[in-house]
């Protein structure tokens, strides 16, 4: 319980218990929709933001939210206008950010512990703002999700099907990219832009080896992710050890387990069922 004596900590925890519940919540979308890795993309454009901000002054964190929007919407509109090079293009602006982030942060003279900060997160040293910016954030894109949710679905299974039913396919692929860059920027402050697409990606994975419905896959990747979260942060107070490289370990431990786990329930399933198909037919040829 000594964890808990401490403010930074209390406001590490709730930071890291909202960025757990929204980022498998936009991340089920994502990977749905077959663009698991657009969270790394996105936190390269974050990453120029934040460095930007401290070139101009500005809130580092507001500026990476502004910046990381803009660059979300401009992939969703070079995917739609240039499918047959839509990759090379969002390569291009993946690598165009990393780079003017090198730029910026050589022109602010940025401390070396900022930038690890950036890079792989530093969840012990949110404050009182950043905190109401990640709850403004998570409480934004959750908002979206659950008024939206039907459609966002139907969307990102068939856009053909979407279209015809009469979702404007474009505004919401706008908007879901645009919420994707609101989790990269709240997950920022926990794990880091190298690694803030773990958290979208690894819960969903695990719950998808559940083999259940969409909504009931959606819940358990959001229990998965606060499993990962509170638990690595724990491990990582105790342990004396990096935050954000635990709270992802603790994600792919909790991934590996459950594999294992429904690995073995579908294998004894399996048998059981041979098992039973045999038996009939040795009863149907006695």
């Amino acid at each position: 319980m000594d964890f808990f004596h401490y403010d930074f900590l209390q406001r590490a925890m709730a930071a890291g218990l909202i960025t757990a519940v929204v980022c498998p919540l936009i991340g089920m979308f994502v990977v749905v929709r077959r663009q698991a890795l657009i969270g790394d993309g996105l936190g390269h454009i974050a990453f120029a933001g934040v460095m930007g901000g401290y070139l101009v002054g500005v809130y580092p964190t507001a500026a990476a939210a502004a910046v990381t929007m803009l660059g979300a919407g401009a992939i969703e509109f070079i995917r739609r206008r240039h499918a047959h090079h839509a990759d090379t293009a969002l390569a291009i602006m993946f690598y165009t950010g990393i780079a003017l982030a090198v730029i910026f942060s050589s022109m602010a003279r940025t401390p070396g512990t900022n930038l690890l900060g950036v890079l792989f997160g530093s969840i012990l040293t949110v404050t009182v703002r950043d905190l109401v910016l990640i709850a403004v954030c998570g409480c934004a894109a959750a908002v979206i999700v659950a008024v939206l949710f039907d459609r966002l679905v139907l969307m990102v299974f068939d856009e053909d099907i979407a279209r015809v039913s009469g979702i404007n396919t474009g505004l919401f692929g706008v908007l879901l990219s645009v919420l994707t860059a609101l989790v990269v920027v709240v997950g920022m402050r926990v794990v880091g832009i190298l690694l803030v697409s773990a958290l979208m990606v690894i819960p969903v994975a695990t719950a998808h080896l559940l083999r259940r419905g969409f909504r009931a896959t959606l819940a358990w990747a959001v229990a998965f992710s606060v499993l990962a979260v509170a638990g690595g942060l724990l491990l990582s107070f105790y342990l004396d050890i990096a935050p954000g490289g635990t709270i992802v370990i603790t994600a792919v431990a909790v991934y590996l387990a459950t594999l294992f786990a429904a690995g073995r329930s579908f294998g004894t399933g399996a048998a059981r069922s041979g098992a039973a198909l045999r038996s009939r037919d040795k009863q149907g040829d006695q």
